[in-house]
């Protein structure tokens, strides 16, 4: 909660953390704490949990709930808290936002419901009523049309921001480069904004971005830390290099269904106990393994 009094400070490299089970599927909170002080210990600019990356669809309410607690708990304020509370049901949108509300998140990602397909007056009136029910809580959009059927428009957007000062930003994950430009043009550059696609994280920063929440943060969070910070500090060259050197990681991410790459890596980094996912997503295939093995040895400079 430290920082939800100024959600402008919340920027950077918000890494959205996977969600860890057991070899047998239950959820392991031992390695969920483990993995959020690994990303402390190596400079990720804040923590998220419960966005694509964790597996949300694969959870009961309960069980994010108990995740949410246990990087809260390890975050303590040292870093923003910034977890995703949304879900195809109102009802259980608003429990998980309550329950992020209790433990003290500076701010909420909320992904637009997925499946129904509904209307932008329909997104615009489902944000109203989430935001109006918390008034004193940071609400950030999450665009995420590739998994959930449905693009919230910039007009609806900016209408959003309008209505309710507590919806301060939006997560992008949009691979139209345009709808960044248009959004923070019709909210205004005070508007908070985070790339979700890795190839657009740098970019975004030159525009006006407040950072990214990066899935690659999960394998080299010191590098895509160090990214901004470089950009930030006016080394555009470093940033570059930094951005270059990411890209054969963000194929392996995307090999097969994120996040069973990632946690085969973590795992056998020692990382988590195991790199299960939960059904309907499987761990890696025999030929899946065989070219995340070749990305993992272009990527040693910057998983190091």
């Amino acid at each position: 909660m430290k920082f939800r009094s100024d959600p402008a400070a919340v920027r950077g490299s918000i890494a959205p953390v996977v969600t860890p089970f057991t070899a047998e599927g239950a959820l392991d909170l031992d390695s969920l704490r483990a993995l959020v002080r690994w990303q402390l210990d190596q400079g990720s600019h804040g923590v998220s949990i419960g966005g694509s990356t964790g597996e949300p669809g694969a959870q009961s309410a309960q069980e994010r709930i108990a995740a949410m607690t246990a990087v809260a708990e390890v975050t303590a304020d040292r870093v923003p808290f910034l977890p995703g509370t949304g879900s195809a049901r109102l009802e259980e949108t608003l429990l998980l936002t309550a329950e992020a509300d209790r433990l003290g998140a500076d701010a909420v990602l909320v992904i637009t419901p997925y499946y129904a397909r509904p209307s932008q007056e329909a997104l615009f009136r489902w944000y109203a009523t989430i935001a109006a029910e918390f008034p004193a809580l940071p609400i950030v959009i999450y665009n995420v049309p590739s998994r959930t059927a449905v693009d919230i428009a910039p007009d609806t957007v900016a209408r959003l921001r309008r209505a309710h000062d507590n919806i301060v930003g939006i997560k992008e994950t949009t691979k139209d480069f345009e709808h960044f430009s248009q959004v923070l043009y019709r909210c205004g550059r005070d508007f908070l904004m985070w790339s979700g696609i890795e190839s657009l994280c740098l970019p975004l920063l030159a525009i006006g971005g407040a950072g990214f929440v990066s899935a690659a943060a999960n394998l080299a969070p010191s590098a895509v830390a160090r990214m901004y910070t470089t950009f930030t500090e006016g080394d555009r060259e470093g940033a570059l290099d930094l951005h270059y050197a990411l890209h054969p990681l963000v194929e392996l991410l995307f090999v097969e269904p994120n996040p069973a790459p990632a946690k085969w890596v973590l795992e056998r980094r020692g990382l988590i106990s195991s790199g299960w996912v939960r059904p309907p997503l499987i761990p890696p295939t025999e030929a899946g393994v065989a070219r995340i093995t070749e990305l993992l040895a272009l990527s040693e400079d910057v998983t190091r």
